[in-house]
């Protein structure tokens, strides 16, 4: 079989790619090596949001853009993406406060909005708002943005492309690749490390922070484009303060630290932006990175935390496109693509950038850019469509949690509430046939059943403990040593 997409990358943006090309009736083969969301992707700092802060970089369209896509990404997973309250308490040695009323006024008229409220100046001594922040905090300001799973959203990017003819392969590596003419011959390594030749008739790179490399070492080609290497880095605390807004953390050196609630009991406070030098690879928080997130906790709110509050870190490479500026916190956060495309020959579409956000779009575009190639693609389609599980109903996910709990009487509530926000209607796929809870099998640890396990293996491929606790969930906030060598010891299971 000759097929019409070779996609290197299963992040967000591959996965956006090998959906809308599905969809678009073109047959498509993702290759990742590792797992789905497994590097860049899953180090976010799971918001689905417009960018306030990059106003001040005049970046008006990436802005207008990715607003327009929070709207649509809502209406599309209301079950993985939710609105978000954030609160910016005024720092008025950093910006101005009339200044951020109109950013924030901007804000709100750059794209129309139908699902999120509007922003709003709030006084915060004396309020709710204000309660867990030093007293010397007394105005402040409103505004909406959404929280999303972003691993989540990539994981159901995959299953509809699936679901549309598109071939998922996780633990499969691209060793090399060459033009044949109008094709491209591809040597891939699968999971058992057996080598293949493939076939396609275009081929994108999308391989995040390794697209320089893909492009160079694997391809063999150049280009003019490159990626600017930038380490964010989050920790996770215990709560640090009731209720559900976020907060917005203006710093003196013009860098935003957001804590938004995570989890139920927990906090996520992030995210640092440090320049990386050196070859892409696995990155872990610094020190440094550790006590400038907590200063920056520390600075507004009236709770202190050291560093044994902190139970989880993070840290990805952002791999940004470089467009010359000194600064890392002011590197665009839109994206460019280079496409190698020669007479006679089969294209290369590489993809510079991103965001978690407009990855919707970026397929969008990538596709338009590839049409002349494939002048039988059908037309664009994602901007109104469904995410697998996001038909929860018009009553919305609190409705769609009840119907959940009335129709399984025996999960506990915070257990409905955890499949309905994984899953969605997905849910009933493994829950359906249940009249017990015995019926889901062994409790694996803190509610993960062997049929919820079952589930995530055989339809989201899951195949490590990590995979599950870390990136289909974020159970690995609640697992001990013991109940994960246990959901190890089911994963070898399933697998014979």
């Amino acid at each position: 079989m000759v097929f019409d997409l070779l996609i290197v990358g299963g992040g967000v943006n591959g996965c956006a790619i090998a959906r809308d090309a599905a969809g678009r009736g073109l047959s498509v083969l993702l290759l990742e090596q590792k797992d789905l969301a497994a590097a860049t992707s899953s180090a976010s700092t799971k918001l689905v949001h417009g960018g306030l802060r990059y106003l001040e970089q005049y970046e008006f369209r990436l802005v207008h853009e990715a607003l327009a896509e929070r709207e649509l990404l809502l209406a599309a997973a209301p079950h993985i993406i939710h609105p978000l309250q954030f609160i910016l308490p005024h720092e008025s040695a950093i910006r101005p406060a009339w200044l951020v009323r109109l950013g924030l006024l901007l804000y709100d008229h750059l794209a129309r909005r139908k699902r999120i409220p509007g922003s709003s100046t709030v006084a915060l001594a004396g309020a709710r708002f204000g309660a867990p922040l030093t007293a010397d905090h007394r105005l402040g300001f409103s505004y909406y943005d959404c929280r999303v799973d972003d691993s989540r959203l990539v994981v159901l990017e995959a299953l509809d492309a699936f679901e549309r003819g598109a071939q998922i392969r996780v633990g499969a590596r691209l060793v090399g690749a060459r033009r044949d003419g109008a094709q491209w011959i591809a040597s891939v390594a699968g999971a058992d490390g057996k080598l293949e030749q493939v076939r396609a008739r275009a081929l994108v790179n999308a391989s995040g922070p390794f697209v320089s490399e893909t492009l160079e070492h694997r391809l063999g080609l150049s280009s003019r484009k490159h990626v600017r290497l930038v380490k964010g880095s989050h920790i996770v605390t215990r709560k640090l303060y009731e209720g559900a807004q976020a907060y917005m953390l203006q710093r003196p050196d013009k860098r935003i630290i957001f804590a938004i609630p995570f989890e139920e009991d927990f906090t996520l406070v992030g995210t640092t932006d440090i320049p990386f030098p050196d070859a892409p690879g696995p990155v872990s928080i610094s020190e440094e990175e550790t006590d400038y997130l907590i200063a920056a906790v520390d600075h507004f709110f009236a709770k202190k935390i050291a560093r044994d509050d902190v139970v989880w870190s993070y840290s990805g490479l952002r791999p940004l496109y470089d467009d010359g500026a000194l600064e890392a916190s002011v590197v665009t956060r839109d994206y460019a693509f280079d496409l190698d495309a020669r007479a006679g020959e089969a294209p290369a579409l590489s993809i510079f950038g991103g965001k978690i956000t407009t990855a919707r779009r970026l397929a969008e575009h990538a596709l338009e850019t590839l049409a002349p190639f494939f002048p039988q693609m059908r037309a664009a389609w994602t901007a109104s469509a469904m995410l697998p599980g996001g038909d929860i109903g018009p009553g919305g996910f609190d409705a769609f949690v009840a119907e959940l709990a009335r129709a399984k009487p025996f999960l506990e509530p915070r257990f409905a509430r955890r499949l309905a926000g994984a899953y969605g209607t997905r849910a009933w796929r493994f829950l359906e046939p249940a009249k017990s809870l015995a019926d889901l099998g062994a409790d694996l640890g803190c509610g993960l059943t062997e049929a919820e396990l079952d589930y995530l293996r055989a339809q989201e491929w899951a195949r490590t403990a990590e995979d599950v606790l870390w990136r289909r969930s974020k159970l690995g906030l609640r697992f001990d040593s013991a109940q994960t060598e246990r959901l190890t010891r089911a994963l070898d299971r399933f697998a014979q």
